[in-house]
């Protein structure tokens, strides 16, 4: 036997010694060790197995789990249903009428990663929607994005026939899109929102203001319907209002107009439009200039109706009674300026002459009396000189000198030198027929007790007092006669302020205003009317106040007073009564 063979064959039988001899163990007994260990070993691999696969499924079911309980994430630009679905109240009239509610509509994306066939899809798309800009559609079904507007508040028909069209990657989300019943009837008050329903004027934007757009903002808002937010506005009011306007406009082919008309006594305003006007069903459509609101936006030199102001002033300070004279013969030269009347008497008037004839020079000697300081201050209290304070957001600041010199006082008497909005200078008006209360505006109901709250005393009720007479007087036999309505005692003061062009007054376009109040013995209402750059009814030369801006009022007053209660009284002692045969 070789030496390597003897080698192998000791190492075997020391081997097999070793392990058998062990523990004093027969061999038999080691090869049923060995057997029992492999054994235990593949017992453990498979329970560490099971383990194993039920920790990784209680894992995966602790998340699905997880997910279920999990509010929904914003993901891109695709926002969660119920922000989507948010309401927004209901706007009303002072009668409970809609002029804005929420209408359920969809919108149309596409998940561009899901779009088999861009082209195809547009091409398809296009079929329904016309105006559909294939360029831009297709940019977006190619991009690598996850989501895509594609086109928002479609129509039932248009979602109906999309659907119809099978396009993979297409869908429809759920919106509201406002809805108002009236049009532009009352387009400048209510206002509109934009495409994603959020209030860009008018009451609109002042709902948002008051914590709307906050709640929006963080999700805490719902599809339940809110509680209806009613305004002071009488919607039959507001479409007299507003055809009276339409008409004037025609018929004077005028640049715009407005008109208003406030309850003396709690300051709501009962109906307000500005022309031109917008549809809010369709802001985008309309002209830029429909979107100014001409009565609270609008700042413009009032003219002659400024004069009511003057001579309140003069009476509040004592510096005038209605018995007073004024020397009114010869002009007022003073900074290289001549003031003079437009039709002069050349006489001494009365100082209910000075209001009839509208006299600039007795005007201008009665702020004289009272003083430059005296003036500014007394037109300040009055809330001329001041933004205005309403809910209405598009508020415009007036404008006035930075320095007032007496010729600015003068001037500013009879209407130039200051520019102001319409409404406020309506505003500033009720307070002269209604005992001297300056109430701030508002487009929300208000009762006279609340108003009362409110009010500031501006001048003695003495004073007036005094300018009921002088706008009674005024009605009668002045340039507001054109303005009377039979039965209802109006009383008031014009207004033709030449326009400045490039720096200059020019004769030849003018802006006219009317400040009415009825009935005059005791004010229940006041209406303010304007025009801007009216044409006679030859279609040349400018028309005056009294014979466009006083019959604008008279028309509004006329088919508005009964539905504002104001009963009609004829007769010296309001007993006759007004017969047709």
């Amino acid at each position: 036997m070789s030496f390597l063979s003897r080698l192998m064959l000791l190492k075997s039988q020391a081997h097999f010694s070793a392990n058998g001899n062990r523990g004093g163990f027969a061999s038999g007994t080691t090869f049923e060790g060995t057997g029992k260990r492999k054994a235990g070993l593949a017992r453990k691999r498979v329970g560490l197995m099971i383990a194993g696969f039920a920790v990784a499924y209680s894992v995966i079911g602790g998340r699905l789990v997880q997910y279920g309980f999990a509010q929904p994430e914003t993901t891109s630009s695709i926002l969660p249903a119920d922000r989507l679905m948010a309401s927004r109240p209901d706007i009303l009239d002072r009668n409970g009428e809609v002029l804005a509610t929420d209408i359920r509509t969809v919108s149309l994306f596409a998940e561009p990663h899901r779009v088999v066939d861009p082209d195809e899809a547009v091409e398809k798309l296009a079929t329904v929607l016309t105006d559909l800009d294939i360029k831009g559609t297709y940019k977006k079904l190619s991009s690598k994005s996850h989501f895509q507007w594609l086109r928002r508040q479609l129509t039932p028909k248009q979602q109906s026939q999309i659907l119809a069209l099978g396009i993979p990657g297409i869908g429809f989300r759920p919106e509201k899109r406002r809805f108002y019943p009236g049009g532009s009837t009352a387009s400048h008050i209510v206002g509109y929102v934009n495409i994603d329903n959020h209030g860009m004027s008018g009451m609109e934007k002042y709902i948002d203001n008051q914590g709307l757009a906050d709640l929006l903002a963080v999700g805490m808002t719902s599809d339940a319907p809110l509680e209806p937010v009613k305004l002071s506005i009488d919607l039959r009011v507001q479409n007299i209002v507003r055809d009276v306007l339409a008409d004037a406009v025609v018929k004077f082919q005028a640049l715009g107009a407005g008109a208003v008309v406030i309850n003396a006594h709690t300051g709501e305003i009962l109906g307000m439009s500005s022309l031109p006007d917008f549809d809010p069903n369709n802001p985008a459509e309309g002209s830029k200039e429909g979107w100014l609101n001409r009565m609270s936006n609008g700042t413009f030199e009032m003219g002659s109706t400024f004069k009511s102001f003057s001579l309140a002033m003069g009476l509040d300070a004592g510096k005038i009674t209605l018995r007073d004279s004024v020397d009114a013969r010869y002009p007022i030269r003073i900074g290289g300026f001549t003031i003079k009347d437009f039709h002069g008497k050349n006489r001494v008037l009365s100082v209910p002459e000075v209001f009839q004839y509208s006299s600039n020079i007795g005007t201008a000697k009665i702020a004289d009396m009272v003083g430059t300081e005296g003036h500014k201050e007394f037109l300040t209290r009055l809330g001329l000189l001041t933004k205005m304070k309403t809910e209405l957001p598009e508020v415009a600041m007036p404008s006035q000198p930075r320095e007032w010199k007496k010729i600015n006082s003068i001037t500013i008497s009879f209407g130039h030198g200051v520019s102001t909005t319409p409404l406020q200078t309506a505003v500033a008006g009720v307070a002269l027929v209604n005992g001297g209360k300056l109430i701030q505006p508002t487009f929300l109901p208000r009762t006279r007790e609340e108003a009362d709250l409110v009010a500031q005393q501006v001048m003695q009720p003495s004073t007036s007092k005094d300018m009921r007479f002088l706008f009674a007087w005024n009605g009668v036999k002045g340039s507001g006669r054109n303005a009377r309505v039979e039965g209802f005692d109006v009383g008031g003061k014009t207004g033709t302020a030449d326009k400045v062009v490039n720096g200059r007054y020019v004769g030849d376009k003018n802006f006219n205003a009317f400040l009415a109040a009825f009935p005059i013995s005791d004010p229940q209402y006041v209406v303010l009317t304007f025009i801007d750059e009216p044409k006679t009814d030859k279609g040349n030369g400018a028309a005056l106040a009294g014979t466009s801006a006083a019959p604008m009022a008279g028309d509004i007053i006329r088919r508005t007073a009964a539905i504002l209660g104001v009963e009609p009284s004829f007769g010296d002692d309001g007993s006759g009564l007004l017969v047709s045969y």
